[in-house]
């Protein structure tokens, strides 16, 4: 890489240091770079709340541990189990993998459909707004808003946001008069 390579790519990191368990359950440092997620880069300049930002984040974590990205590649980690006649034998997943895939799956099923094609743009295959938009033909800037509904509905899923009383409103037919009458209560 020339140094003219180097500049450009210091220029576009946002280095941080964050603390984190490793495998023997020790604490380490470990430097990240910030600007890497499109969640991150909108968090930092205000576009959505630390919530929101933890939500984009489980989603991406249960996305990752659950295997689900695509590979490229044969997967030489996979265990080589024996066949009877030439059948194949699907190896069995560990409680993490599958723990994983059934937070995931739930986490798609309470953003609904539609939120869940752009958070599964956005949080597990890191593309960014203006991209997510051209591929659905949306108007620019409309992700951003649809963005922040869906990671709300995420961050409701997980139980990191807490809404104080729900005003109930109803409506109901006058006995008398046919006339819609409005209720509220709260």
């Amino acid at each position: 890489m020339t140094s003219d390579e180097n500049a450009f790519a210091d220029r576009h990191r946002i280095l941080a240091t964050r603390r984190m368990m490793n495998a023997q359950g020790r604490e380490v440092h470990v430097v990240v770079n910030e600007a890497e997620s499109p969640l991150a880069r909108l968090r930092l300049r205000n576009v959505i709340d630390g919530v929101q930002f933890e939500a984009g984040e489980r989603l991406r974590r249960d996305f990752t541990l659950a295997g689900l990205t695509p590979r490229l590649g044969v997967d030489l980690s996979a265990p080589i189990l024996p066949a009877a006649r030439g059948q194949k034998v699907q190896a069995p997943l560990s409680d993490t993998v599958l723990a994983a895939k059934q937070r995931f799956s739930a986490a798609m099923r309470a953003a609904g459909p539609g939120l869940n094609d752009l958070l599964f743009d956005v949080c597990c295959h890191l593309r960014g707004l203006g991209e997510a938009e051209r591929a659905k033909r949306w108007p620019a800037r409309s992700a951003k808003v649809v963005l922040a509904i869906a990671l709300d509905r995420l961050a409701e899923h997980y139980g990191l946001r807490v809404r104080g009383r729900a005003r109930v409103r109803a409506w109901q037919m006058a006995e008398r008069a046919n006339e819609p009458v409005s209720t509220n209560e709260g």
